[in-house]
This record gives structure tokens, C-alpha cells and sequence, in this order.
């Protein structure tokens, strides 16, 4: 061969291979997450209702955007779609996953249809969906739906079958939450415009490159529906959105600048290039085809929320109802029970300026609420949240007006930490002594209340002490060691304690309560959680042995089949469709057994992230992203034991190489050998002592090589 043919060739496969590794939008499964277990085996008992699923939808959306543009199967259904459906109701442009939003539900539609009986049969054989793109045939009407976004935007295309009257069904009445009002007007010759109010009052601009004959409503005693009829045209009847949830006004100038004067096929390949940017932050060597379509499909999941609120000129509509401009994007409150213990911190090392702006509206929500930091569902997380994100660099917020909102919340009672003085008083929170609990039995959830108050506590003292607030920081510090207080020896598991001190007596640690003694947990689930201060865990034991041989009995010991909804996906007692024992895996790293530790993650991720018979099942909720950051972490070998404290535990990577861009400066991952135990870990040639490398040492830019045997 010719040294000219040669380089050519050379040329051509760096070329191909270069092309192919950019090309990671390819191995994201959007349906990944969308179907619901089933199986006894899989969910670990026998169902006799639908478990919920990792409740995600396979629709259009960019990162952290303003719209989700996305199918609904079934209404009041976590994110709305759900893959063993047969029916298409309509299309909506916000979706979560938590059985909210839901807005603005239109649908194409021709012929004949009722108010009631309007949805249409589809198959997954004529269904398809890349990230920032949607598209599936709506078999009752003979039209091909595609859909795609801007942050603010959607892009509506339907292709009708010739000669086919073209309709727009428009539901506002309904959504995953209650309609509170509702409005749809024509504006000019192709402009129809609205609002629906549901918790929130989101407004859209609509221009249609048909025009419209006319907007009808049609009624029955159930619903109500508007209809746009559209005038007949040979092209494709394409709709641009532009919404706000500030005004009409705002919603046609996002429109304008976002999309008005581009086509489909723009805005879907700029979609496209949008993510494959995020997810070029992270390139996977190695491993198989399989591993790194889940890789990237958890990646790809981890960036869908928190959602964008201000438009394009700044303007949002903060707590109290005004309309502002702070200079900032404006953000939903992150999912903070679930996501604080990795996914925000995910967050912050591919997206550190909308990490910023997320901590930047909740401190204008804490400001404008009474003065207090907001939190989500249960724990007071925007503390481990906020302080770990600082901790790691991240500075481009009040940090000192987070800090008192924070403050505040841990030494007040409020909202954020309901019970909080019973807790500073006692140094727990009691339960009632109740004679027949049930899954569904509302008390205080005790035990996890002061497991996770004491870490929180620990993350405002981090924050106390970087601001050289040296007294709070002692107080704070001292309440860290309270989930001692919930630990009976006697059985060795965190356990309810009535006012007076004494244990709850009708105890069971295999028995899961929503809302008794553990949140969404039972004793197994919870009693492992100090992730400050695992050595003090350790030492409530008789000797690490102990504690390790119940770590044993929590990876072994069968689940007995107790039912509950969003609970499934077993490794003994230890449940990955949940989030409260995430983090138990790597105990095993604190009595010197790290290889047991790195047996149950290869398990978890082998077993639990493409279930089922479609193979596109989690082995629970994904919670706005948790459950697909976990994975993330632990393919790559780093997870965040302690959210708050800036620093990574090592574990073996799936891939032999992971590079990982910081912005400045990208850091590699190298692993050496196939084994399970961990024989040396070194970060720029340097051996490491431990099993934790600190944030600090990776912004560096080094190696961080793993050597197993």
C-alpha cells in the first residue's frame, strides 16, 4: 500500500472514529424507564396492583428546560406515559414524573370524535424517540405526529393522509393536576393563544402555517374540549408553541426568538447538537454496547430537571405572584429528598451556571416564604445541596444569604423542617405507639426525620465553618451525633421512640411504612444512614465484625412479599427502587471489605436498569433523575457518599477509560485489570490513602488510575 492510500485511509477511520464518538445521542433510549415490572421475580413480591415504574416520559425536551413535550397514555399517572398503554390522549408540554403538570394537552385529530372518545390506538412498531425528538402514528386518524423543543418552545408537525379535514384537539379542561381555568382564543389568520391554570398559570402563543376556520367548543357532562379547525391545504400542518408562565406577551416573544423563523428540521438537530454537548462531557471507553447505552441513557435522564420558569427577557413570577427579573434564569425547586444525594451534584459538575441559578431561585423563594430555605417532600436536603455545591467551587450565589436562610431552618420551626424544635429539645422526634400499623399510617416518620435533620445539621456546620461562623458551627455539630438517640441496640436497627424514650413496641424491621417510624422505608432501609459519620455508626455495634455481618443480613436476608407501590427491586432487604438506602453498598468499604462492597454495585447495575419484558424498565421510581444518577456514578467509578463534604468514594469502573470535562479542565479515569478488589488507587501518580478523592484534586485535570486484582 502506498503511503499516500495509507493516509487516506489513516485519515478516513480517525475521521469515522471521531464521528462515532460524538455520535452519543445514538446510544440514548428515551423508552428507557417508561415500562412498569410485573414479574413477582423482578419486583420482589407478587403485585396485585400496578407498581409504579421509574415513571419518566420519552418525549421532546432539552436540559433543564421549560417544556417536555411528551405523549400521555393515561391521566394522574406519574409523567403521564406508561409503555404498556395501547392509547395516545394527547400531547403535553410539562411532565415530571411526579403525577403533576401535564399542561397545555393537544392532539391531532380528523373525522368524526367525541368530547369523551377522542384518543387514538398506536403501536411502539411506528413509534420512535432520540433526545429532542418524538415521533409516533396516531392510528385513528392516519397521522404521523412529530414533535421537537426549544428550552421555551415546542414544534408540532403532523403529516395527514390527502384529502384528511385537519383538526387540533385542545383539552385544557384536563391535566395531571386539578384545572383551575382555562382559555383559547384565535388571534388573526394562523395565531391561536391561552392559558391553563393549574397550580401553576402557563400561557402559550400558537402560530399554525395553515389557517384556521375557526375555534369550536364541544361539551358533555364530563369535559369539555375546543377544536381548531384548520383550512385545507396540501402541506404539512406544522404549529410552533412559544410559553411562559408569566404572560401571552412573553410567551410569543419566546417564541420569536427561540423558534418562529426556523424549521423542524432546525430545531430538532439543534436539539440534538444540545445534548450531544452534555453528554460529550463524559466519554466512555471499554466496556460493552449494552453498558454504555445505559450509561448514556442515565445521563441523558439526569438532566431533565429542575425545569426552567423565566423567559427569554428575564421575567419570571416568583413566590408571592409578582412578576420579576432578577438577572438570573429562574428554576422549579429541585426534587431535593431524592436528588440531593447525587444527581445535584452531577448537576453542578456539567452544568455549574444552571447549578447557580437553581440555588439562586430558592434563595428568592426562601426571601419571599417567610424567610426560610425551601425543601422538598421530606429532610431539609437544600442543606447538603447548597453547602456541598459551594464546598466544590461553585460560588456564584449569596452564599451568605443561603447560609442564614439555612441557619434558620435548623434553629426555627418551619415548614422546611416540620418538628424541628422537638428535635433540638429531645434530640429526636417521637412517634405515637400505634397497635396495628399500616403501609399507609400518617404519623411523624421519626427515625428518618432525625437521621436525616443530623446530616442536614452537619451540612449547615460545613457551611457555618467556611464562613467562620465558629459558634453555630459547634452547636451544629453537636446535634450531628442525633441519630444515635434512634438506635436500639437491642435489635441493632434505628427504631421509633415514643415521647417518654421508650422503643415502639410493635416493631417489625421487614415491614415498610409510608409515613411511621421510616419515609417510604422499613428498618433495614433506614438504619444504616449517618453518611458523616459512618465510624460513629460503626461503633454503635459490639465490633466492625458485628456491624459487617448485618450489612451481610441486609444484602441476604429475602424480602417477604410485603406490597407497596413504589417499592420493588430487592437485593435482600436492600431496595434500589427506592432512595433512602442508596448509599448502604458502599459500607462495606468502613470494615475493610471494599470487594463485597463492589459485588452488590455490579449486581445493581447488571440487574436493575433495563428490566422487564421490554428490557426498558427500572427496578423503581427514577425521582427527577436520582436513580439514573446513581448509575452514572457508579459506571464510572466516583459516587457521592457525603452530598455535603466535596469529595468522591472510589469504586471499579464499568468502562477502562472515562474522561470527564470539568470546563477547565478534564480529568481521566483509568482502569486497570478486571478484578473487584481495588489493589491501588493513584491520582497523578500519586498513590492515594483511602478510598476518597477530594473535588479539589480533580479539578486538576490528572489521572485518576484503579488498579484491581
Amino acid at each position: 500500500m502506498s503511503i499516500k492510500i495509507l493516509t487516506i485511509v489513516l485519515f478516513l477511520a480517525t475521521a469515522f472514529s471521531s464521528q462515532a464518538q460524538k455520535q452519543l445521542t445514538k446510544y440514548v433510549n428515551p423508552f428507557l424507564g417508561t415500562a412498569t415490572l410485573w414479574d413477582s421475580i423482578d419486583i420482589g413480591y407478587k403485585p396485585t396492583h400496578r407498581t409504579w415504574g421509574a415513571e419518566v416520559f420519552p418525549g421532546s425536551s432539552l436540559p433543564n428546560a421549560m417544556v417536555q413535550l411528551t405523549p400521555v397514555t393515561q391521566w394522574r399517572s406519574g409523567s403521564g406515559y406508561q409503555y404498556e398503554d395501547t392509547v395516545i390522549y394527547a400531547f403535553i408540554h410539562t411532565s415530571k414524573g411526579h403525577w403533576n403538570l401535564g399542561h397545555i394537552p393537544l392532539l391531532p385529530a380528523t373525522g368524526k370524535f367525541t368530547t369523551d372518545d377522542y384518543s387514538s390506538p398506536y403501536s411502539h412498531k411506528t413509534e420512535s424517540a432520540q433526545p429532542g425528538y418524538y415521533q409516533v402514528y396516531l392510528e385513528r386518524y392516519g397521522i404521523n405526529a412529530e414533535l421537537t423543543s426549544t428550552l421555551r418552545c415546542a414544534f408540532h408537525k403532523y403529516t395527514f393522509k390527502v384529502g384528511q379535514s385537519k383538526k387540533l384537539i385542545a383539552d385544557l379542561s384536563r391535566s395531571n393536576e386539578r384545572v383551575r381555568s382555562w382559555e383559547i382564543n384565535q388571534e388573526g389568520e394562523n395565531v391561536f393563544k391561552g392559558f391553563q391554570q393549574t397550580g401553576e398559570k402557563m400561557y402559550f402563543y400558537a402560530v399554525a402555517n395553515h389557517s384556521i376556520k375557526n375555534i369550536e367548543s364541544q361539551k358533555s357532562e364530563k369535559n369539555e374540549i375546543s377544536i381548531v379547525n384548520f383550512v385545507d391545504s396540501p402541506k404539512t400542518l406544522e404549529i410552533q408553541i412559544g410559553f411562559s408562565f408569566v404572560s401571552i406577551a412573553n410567551a410569543k416573544e419566546n417564541l420569536e426568538k427561540e423558534m418562529l423563523a426556523k424549521s423542524f428540521q432546525q430545531i430538532r438537530d439543534e436539539a440534538t447538537q444540545t445534548w450531544e454537548t452534555l453528554l460529550s462531557k463524559i466519554t466512555v471507553s471499554g466496556g460493552t454496547q449494552r453498558q454504555k447505552g445505559l450509561f448514556y441513557s442515565t445521563l441523558y435522564r439526569s438532566f431533565l430537571w429542575p425545569a426552567l420558569r423565566s423567559d427569554a427577557n428575564g421575567e419570571f413570577t416568583d413566590e408571592l405572584g409578582e412578576v420579576v427579573n432578577k438577572g438570573f434564569d429562574y428554576y422549579t425547586e429541585p426534587s431535593l429528598w431524592d436528588d440531593y444525594r447525587n444527581k445535584l451534584v452531577l448537576l453542578g459538575m456539567l452544568s455549574p451556571e444552571v447549578t447557580e441559578d437553581v440555588i439562586k431561585s430558592m434563595i428568592d423563594k426562601g426571601e419571599k416564604s417567610g424567610g426560610f430555605m425551601p425543601t422538598f417532600f421530606h429532610g431539609d436536603h437544600a442543606a447538603p445541596f447548597i453547602s456541598g455545591t459551594y464546598l466544590r467551587g461553585i460560588n456564584g450565589f449569596d452564599v451568605k444569604t443561603a447560609y442564614n436562610l439555612l441557619l434558620r431552618n435548623a434553629t426555627m420551626e418551619n415548614k422546611s423542617r416540620p418538628r424541628g424544635m422537638e428535635y433540638i429539645e429531645k434530640g429526636y422526634i417521637a412517634e405515637p405507639d400505634i397497635a396495628d400499623p399500616k403501609l399507609e399510617t400518617v404519623a411523624a416518620a421519626g427515625v428518618t426525620k432525625t437521621l436525616e435533620y443530623a446530616y442536614d445539621d452537619y451540612a449547615v456546620a460545613l457551611l457555618a465553618k467556611e464562613l467562620g461562623d465558629t459558634d453555630n458551627y459547634d452547636m451544629l455539630m453537636k446535634r450531628t451525633g442525633n441519630y444515635k438517640n434512634m438506635f436500639d441496640p437491642s435489635t441493632g436497627f434505628m427504631r421509633g421512640r415514643l415521647a417518654n424514650g421508650d422503643w415502639i413496641k410493635n416493631f417489625d424491621p421487614e415491614v415498610i411504612f409510608y409515613e411511621y417510624m421510616y419515609r417510604e422505608a422499613n428498618a433495614w432501609q433506614s438504619s444504616f444512614f449517618a453518611p458523616h459519620d459512618t465510624k460513629g455508626l460503626i461503633g454503635l455495634y459490639k465490633s466492625p465484625a458485628d456491624f459487617e455481618k448485618k450489612l451481610d443480613d441486609l444484602f441476604s436476608i429475602p424480602y417477604k412479599g410485603r406490597e407497596a407501590y413504589n417499592i420493588s427491586g430487592f437485593i435482600g432487604q436492600y431496595c434500589h427502587g427506592n432512595q433512602p438506602d442508596h448509599s448502604f453498598p458502599w459500607l462495606y468499604y468502613f470494615v475493610g471489605k471494599q470487594e463485597k462492597s463492589q459485588v452488590v454495585l455490579d449486581s445493581i447495575m447488571d440487574r436493575f436498569y433495563d428490566m422487564g419484558k421490554d428490557k426498558l424498565a427500572y427496578s423503581g421510581m427514577d425521582d427527577a433523575g436520582e436513580n439514573s444518577a446513581w448509575y452514572v456514578f457508579s459506571a464510572i467509578g466516583l459516587y457521592t457518599f457525603s452530598p455535603a463534604d466535596p469529595e468522591y468514594i472510589v469504586s471499579v469502573p464499568l468502562f477502562d477509560k472515562v474522561e470527564f470535562d470539568l470546563g477547565e479542565k478534564k480529568f481521566t479515569i483509568i482502569k486497570k485489570n478486571s478484578g473487584k478488589k481495588i489493589d491501588k488507587i493513584t491520582y497523578n501518580n500519586k498513590k492515594i490513602d483511602g478510598y476518597f478523592i477530594p473535588h479539589s484534586e480533580l479539578l486538576k485535570g490528572k489521572k485518576l488510575i484503579i488498579t484491581t486484582k
